[in-house]
């Protein structure tokens, strides 16, 4: 039974638990969440503004906070706490929120939303209360995200809402404030150019303000306490299929089948996309039918070279309930089908990302948490996604296919989870990639794009503007430093061109 926190003008008007009014102090709302939390320690806690009582969509609570580590709100408003020059400084895919889905994000908001008590206790004292309750939530969200917290945008936690309520727009102390809390510092001034150069604002003031505020810090292991079990049943059949898309790479994929093959938890359907451009070669992978294996093999060989296309003519042969996204130079252990069933059971989640390893690289990020990208080698995804998603061939050759792919799977509401314990070693095998070379229709430009268009596409068709223009902004001094033109002005005015050429032909890849 839930403990529901009423709000109103920044205060607690009323607290509800199982049709009791129970006392509130007359500190902060955020302040009595974290009493409320003490008093309530089992409990899932609500915060709901009071004019939105009757919007409160009690029935799927249960459902929506289906395990202890996850934060949700909705932000009935089309406009965010935040001013839209944070998306200058945060490039991620947490930003660009879609309103009817479940959406991965950090940016929290008053109107609605809740949180488990067993979280708030851990987070006492942790989080300064001291700023607005909206402030509160997208800093601690922004915090604890990192930890392990899932956090979301949840259009359930309301019904038979249709205004759409309009905030006030903040100055920019708000947003160089909370850069300057939650980034490294370096981006408050690259946060000060961009608003200089793209849209004449001298923001001197906020700037040099916001070195009044100290940088937030959070222990990442501090949530680890929570034990995550969800209530979502997510896996019926237990089914998978296995998807792989090779090119020259004969002796590398007979490793990977036979991984396959040993397998506690084997495979319905292993499905190979089998590439090679030369007209009149024929497959060389005798060993599909001269060998035994524990599964259904659906082998198809084509001319036509691309992983892209390769990938959709493979998740259009699924049948499974599941499928795992592969690639013909992973090597894994005999348990990692059975160990990512058990995680996606523990954590009710629709999309799985691993730790992906080269050779000799090291586990950095060590917490599950939700993943700000994707990986077309190395992810498990439920088969319903795929009646809404695939692979886009506009990227053919370039980069950024997998990336893409990942925010399709967001914005039909597939959170991407990343779990460090699931291991999938990637030998970046020679003899591998697009074999030939293939021929770029930019390669004669004289002014050569860069960014490369593929990944221009990308980010215009992904990113918001400002976001786009932020990429740029840290993409000029990237450049900067290895590129042969040290003069600053020539440099500008080079740097301008290529912009402007990876533009014209991201807008011709749309074709």
């Amino acid at each position: 039974m839930p403990v529901i926190v009423y709000h109103q003008n920044n205060k607690v008007v009323e607290v509800d638990f199982n049709g009791k009014s129970i006392l509130f102090s007359q500190k902060s709302i955020a302040d009595n969440l974290f009493q409320i939390a003490e008093q309530y320690p089992e409990c899932l806690i609500i915060w709901c503004q009071l004019d939105l009582k009757s919007n409160l969509n009690r029935n799927v609570l249960a459902e929506i906070f289906h395990h202890k580590k996850i934060m949700a709100s909705y932000n009935l408003s089309s406009i965010s706490f935040l001013p839209e020059s944070i998306e200058y400084v945060d490039e991620s895919p947490f930003l660009n929120i879609k309103k009817d889905v479940s959406y991965p994000t950090w940016m929290m908001s008053e109107d609605v939303g809740g949180i488990y008590a067993s979280v708030l206790n851990l987070l006492k004292d942790k989080i300064n209360t001291n700023s607005s309750f909206d402030y509160f939530l997208h800093s601690m969200a922004k915090l604890a995200m990192l930890g392990g917290l899932l956090c979301y945008s949840e259009p359930l936690l309301v019904k038979d809402c249709r205004d759409v309520k309009v905030k006030d727009k903040k100055n920019d102390f708000l947003t160089f404030r909370f850069v300057k809390q939650h980034y490294r510092t370096r981006w408050v001034f690259i946060l000060f150019l961009d608003l200089l150069f793209y849209e004449k604002r001298f923001a001197i003031f906020p700037l040099i303000t916001s070195f009044i505020f100290k940088k937030r810090y959070l222990n990442e292991d501090l949530l680890d306490k929570i034990p995550v079990q969800s209530n979502r049943k997510v896996i019926e059949k237990k089914t998978i299929d296995v998807i792989i898309p090779t090119i020259g790479r004969k002796k590398y994929l007979h490793d990977v089948l036979k991984d396959l093959s040993k397998q506690t938890h084997l495979p319905e359907n292993v499905i190979i996309i089998e590439q090679n451009s030369d007209l009149s070669s024929e497959s060389e992978l005798d060993y599909l039918n001269n060998e035994n294996w524990p599964f259904n093999i659906k082998h198809t060989f084509t001319h036509q070279t691309g992983a892209c296309n390769a990938r959709n003519l493979a998740l259009a042969e699924v049948t499974s309930e599941w499928v795992f996204l592969n690639d013909d130079d992973n090597r894994f252990e005999s348990d990692l089908i059975e160990k990512t069933f058990e995680n996606i059971t523990q954590y009710g989640c629709l999309s799985v990302l691993t730790f992906y390893p080269d050779a000799n690289q090291k586990l950095v990020k060590r917490k599950i948490c939700q993943a700000s990208i994707f990986g077309s080698g190395n992810s498990f995804i439920k088969a319903t996604a795929l009646k809404k998603v695939k692979f886009n061939k506009s990227l053919e050759f370039g980069y950024g296919e997998d990336t893409e792919f990942g925010i399709q799977l967001r914005n039909v509401g597939f959170d991407v989870i990343y779990f460090p314990n699931l291991l999938i070693n990637h030998l970046r095998a020679p003899m591998g990639g697009f074999r030939t070379k293939p021929i770029l229709a930019w390669k004669d430009e004289i002014v050569q794009p860069k960014p490369s268009p593929t990944i221009m596409f990308l980010k215009i068709n992904n990113n918001t503007l400002k976001q786009v223009l932020g990429y740029k902004t840290v993409l000029f001094f990237k450049f900067y430093k290895v590129q042969q033109i040290k003069n600053p002005i020539k440099y500008l005015s080079s740097f301008r061109a290529q912009w402007k050429s990876s533009l014209l032909w991201a807008e011709r890849l749309k074709g």
